[in-house]
């Protein structure tokens, strides 16, 4: 029986992850910060609910071997917590520029290196980092998670090269929207007093961001896990997977578009 283990489970796109690849009939570690909020999952068979907060490296070890213990292997691991970090880059705050790589980036590469001695060992293993569509494009006042999304992607595909002779794997799942919480749960606003010069720009961007219409080609969380469960089971060597309507749709447009005729579109959509 194989075995998962998710960062992030707690709701969204991860706790989606852990009922489908549950129901599939693997055992499944669904690690978060706070286990609290795993009651339910908790009380599936072959589900582990642990603590795991990727800013914390012993946090991170604990967790991985606790599923070692507890399902005596990983087949995948899935990096799953994200954070988002809007607004002017003028006016990011250390702590915030800090919290924004540690989750996006450095959680992801500390949990990597965590469980690869256990990969290298049984020669084989798979790693899924779920970036997003902001991985492979960027949209205005999200400077910084497009930064981290960009550099989850760029270490992933050294990290595949590097990790194949050794029987392992890596993929990246690229969501689009999502109807998630992530908004209100999982994001932070940049803003700095007396700084407007951006505010003209700032209320274009975000009347196109929060228009409802907007979300009528998202995905729900449960769509994403079906897609990230093709990644861990199909057997290919693919390497990227679109996951959302929304996220094939940007990424088609904007393969057909020069970068200069990428940033004029932009400007024009997005009311700058």
């Amino acid at each position: 029986m194989k075995t998962i283990l998710i960062t992030g489970a707690s709701s969204g796109i991860g706790r989606a992850t852990a009922l489908h690849f549950q129901a599939a009939g693997w055992n499944v570690a669904a690690t978060m910060r706070k286990p609290a909020d795993g009651k339910d999952l908790a009380g599936l068979e072959r589900v582990a609910v642990l603590p795991l907060d990727v800013t914390d490296r012993a946090s991170i070890e604990a967790a991985i071997q606790a599923t070692l213990d507890r399902f005596g292997g990983i087949d995948v691991l899935l990096n799953n917590a994200g954070y988002g970090l809007a607004g002017p880059m003028e006016a990011v705050e250390p702590a915030q520029l800090e919290r924004q790589f540690a989750t996006n980036v450095f959680g992801p590469v500390y949990t990597m290196q965590a469980c690869l001695p256990h990969f290298r060992a049984r020669s084989s293993g798979l790693i899924i980092n779920v970036t997003s569509i902001g991985g492979r494009l960027a949209l205005p006042f999200n400077s910084l998670y497009h930064g981290t999304k960009f550099g989850l992607e760029g270490i992933s595909e050294s990290l595949a090269l590097e990790l194949q002779p050794l029987g392992i794997q890596v993929k990246l799942v690229e969501p689009g929207g999502v109807r998630t919480d992530f908004a209100g749960r999982s994001l932070d606003f940049m803003q700095k007093p007396g700084l407007s010069a951006y505010d003209a720009s700032l209320q274009g961007a975000m009347s196109v961001f929060r228009d409802p219409a907007r979300g009528q080609n998202y995905s729900d969380p449960a769509q994403i896990a079906t897609v990230i469960y093709a990644a861990a089971t199909d057997g290919k060597p693919q390497f990227r997977y679109l996951a959302g309507d929304d996220a094939k749709e940007m990424a088609g447009s904007r393969a057909q578009l020069s970068d200069e005729a990428y940033r004029d579109w932009a400007i024009q959509e997005y009311k700058l």
